[in-house]
């Protein structure tokens, strides 16, 4: 009987395969993903741009799939994706011994999802504590940044749902304000009776993007279930808050962003309320110790800035 594998266990396998003599191999398709280039990658080595090809050719007859698409740029298949950050994980793990190995010639690259929120209020201290290591950030809703673990393909996540995933741990971080905010000619047109169902339907609203629900749980604790909402769509979190203040719509963005808007006059509350959104930490149990240092420090900055 011939049996179909799908891309998971496909990896699964050729990781399996994989031999000592094949890491200079997988080491070349790192830094491909990172770059996007043979050429980048060679430079990345020390070697020359057909040095590179040929570790790539080789791992990929021995293994017997394709790990590379070799478009403009370079993109790494599943498998040659998994590949790639199995070496971050060797890395990761060899990071955490470098008192007894010394030090990585190579600093492993950790890729993290995380809200847009996050990183503007206050997560980006915490990274920056970490010396040791590259971050490559996925940015996405905090309801469902815990999809990037459940696939693999992220060593931690901050995220909305305390439920940890398959494999993870989670902490607890604490809880992000949140402010509905409006310039005041706009509340003056606009919500001139207060925030009512039909002011919301009409007040266009600024939206990071379609994951984005935030706004709706506002709007449903002041109005009733299911409001009706014009919406803007702008994903960053710092230019909402811009448009905001050039009278485009209302926006609710972490409250700490607002506060020297607040004292100069050119926003105002809409809602006397904060929405509280709870985030936690949930991290890979197979690289918790290598995490701990971030883990420390994602925790001395959430006591800070969240409540």
């Amino acid at each position: 009987m011939t049996r179909n594998f799908n891309p998971t266990n496909l990896s699964a396998i050729c990781l399996a395969m994989l031999k000592t003599s094949d890491y200079p191999a997988v080491e070349a398709l790192h830094h491909i993903a990172q770059t996007g280039s043979f050429d980048l990658a060679a430079r990345a080595v020390g070697v020359t741009t057909g040095a590179i090809s040929q570790r790539i050719s080789g791992l990929e007859d021995r293994l017997g799939t394709v790990l590379v698409l070799r478009t403009t740029p370079a993109t790494l298949t599943s498998t040659g994706d998994r590949l790639a950050r199995h070496f971050n994980e060797v890395r990761l793990l060899e990071n955490g011994l470098s008192d007894v190995l010394g030090p990585t010639q190579t600093r492993p690259t950790l890729r993290i999802a995380i809200n847009a929120d996050s990183i503007a209020a206050w997560a980006l201290p915490a990274f920056a504590e970490i010396k040791d290591v590259l971050f490559d950030f996925e940015i996405d809703d905090q309801d469902h940044s815990d999809r990037w673990l459940r696939e693999g393909a992220v060593a931690g996540a901050i995220t909305a749902r305390s439920a940890p995933v398959r494999g993870c741990d989670v902490t607890p971080l604490g809880a992000l304000s949140y402010t509905a905010v409006a310039a005041p000619a706009f509340i003056a047109e606009h919500f001139p009776d207060g925030v009512t169902a039909e002011a919301v339907k009409q007040a266009p609203a600024l939206i990071f993007n379609r994951k984005d629900r935030l706004q709706h749980a506002w709007a449903s604790r002041l109005c009733g279930p299911n409001p009706r909402l014009s919406m803007h769509f702008l994903p960053t979190t710092a230019d909402i808050t811009h448009a905001v203040r050039l009278g485009m719509g209302w926006g609710l963005n972490p409250t700490v962003l607002f506060e020297r808007h607040f004292q100069d006059g050119t926003l105002v509350p809409l809602d006397d309320e904060p929405l509280m959104l709870p985030l936690y930490w949930q991290t890979a149990r197979l690289s918790k110790d290598a995490l701990t240092p971030l883990t420390r420090a994602l925790k001395r900055a959430a006591k800070a800035a969240l409540v």
